[in-house]
């Protein structure tokens, strides 16, 4: 080793934390990614960039990161503020999902609370060959603590996400847990395909867009389902802006979590893999340019295939359904994923959730 007494290196796996538009960031890199995490907005992951093609498999918003300081928004919006500040990007769900509600007196808006607050965090390795940093935050509402590690090596493709949940609290508590990572161009196009092992997919019967493709409330073998005009649809394939759609779809009874989106003309892919056992459904959300009004208005060409906890939301909706995650007083429940970038000429049958590695 020529420097041995130095910790401000730009080579190997390094960290740096930095301020943008107001906010703490942090971002971990190595010669394969860069992926930037905003600590002061729910420790979202804004930028999952694969350096070999410069390719920022993120979606990202019309609003951007957008600081919460010295924004006056022209009326309160009663589902709580995640549209108005929604930069795209990876969030963390908790304690709910999908729309506000109610729960034991505590109002709960869009995506429930850790997606919004601040966290705290620390830097745990910071060595050329591998870099973790933990990050924690307690809901204001809820009496839960959630706390992470994110890792990342030196010469892999692939982070690794390991996850506590505690309820502090003197009384059982309810919630949903889950992950939105969203995918948009360039990364997203009509070359892209999604692999998923064999599962169901279940359309709901009370969600119909306007401009929604899929016939609702069918349950069917993963890819094909039933149109609205008629016919089937491969979900497996993305279409592109042309479609003008909006539609939500869910998948479970997978025998492992796991998918991979596979763009064929760029040859690149991104991959997730979690532990099925907490987040038993996948959620699919599709906006190909069909999301109509506020805060799509018909430009916004994104998906996101959600690991989630529950199937029916908001956290009420889940408890009516029985799909809801239940702690005792002072229990925690512990979980991991893993996300991996590769070059896209690969049969994919398989990721391994402890080192990311293509099966």
């Amino acid at each position: 080793m020529y420097d041995l007494y130095t910790h401000n290196r730009n080579w190997g796996a390094r960290i740096h934390d930095f301020l943008f538009k107001g906010y703490r960031m942090i971002s971990l890199e190595n010669r394969f990614l860069r992926i930037v995490i905003a600590v002061d907005k729910g420790t979202d992951i804004i930028e999952f960039l694969y350096k070999p093609l410069d390719i920022d498999f993120m979606w990202h918003s019309y609003a951007g990161l957008r600081p919460y300081a010295g924004t006056i928004p022209t009326s309160p919006n009663p589902a709580g503020p995640f549209l108005d500040y929604y930069p795209g990007g990876w969030q963390e769900l908790l304690p709910s999902a999908g729309m506000d509600c109610t729960y034991r007196g505590a109002g709960l808006g869009i995506h429930g609370e850790v997606c919004l607050l601040p966290w705290d965090y620390r830097i745990e390795r910071d060595d050329p060959d591998e870099i973790s940093v933990s990050f924690s935050v307690r809901t204001i509402r809820t009496p839960f603590h959630l706390q992470k590690k994110l890792t990342l090596a030196a010469e892999s493709g692939a982070l690794l996400i390991e996850e506590t949940v505690s309820n502090e609290s003197g009384e059982s508590l309810d919630f949903i847990w889950g992950h939105h990572p969203a995918f948009g161009w360039p990364f997203l196009d009509d070359s892209c395909r999604i692999i998923l092992p064999e599962c169901t997919v279940i359309t709901p019967p009370d969600y119909a867009a306007p401009s929604s493709r899929l016939e609702k409330g069918q349950e069917t073998q993963w890819p094909m389902v039933r149109a609205r005009s008629g016919g089937t649809i491969d979900l497996s394939r993305i279409p592109g802006p042309e479609a003008a759609s909006h539609d939500m779809a869910y998948m479970t009874g997978f025998p492992a979590g796991w998918y991979a989106i596979l763009n064929e003309r760029q040859k690149v892919g991104f991959g997730l893999r979690w532990d099925e056992q907490t987040f038993p459904f996948l959620w699919f959300w599709q906006v190909y340019r069909g999301g109509v009004g506020y805060p799509w208005f018909h430009s916004s060409y994104v998906i996101a295939l959600e690991p989630v906890s529950s199937y029916k939301s908001p956290l009420t909706a889940a408890i009516e359904a029985g799909t809801q995650l239940t702690l005792g007083p002072g229990q925690k429940r512990t979980t991991r994923l893993t996300a991996v970038a590769f070059p896209g000429e690969r049969v994919v049958k398989g990721i391994d959730l402890e080192t990311g590695r293509i099966l």
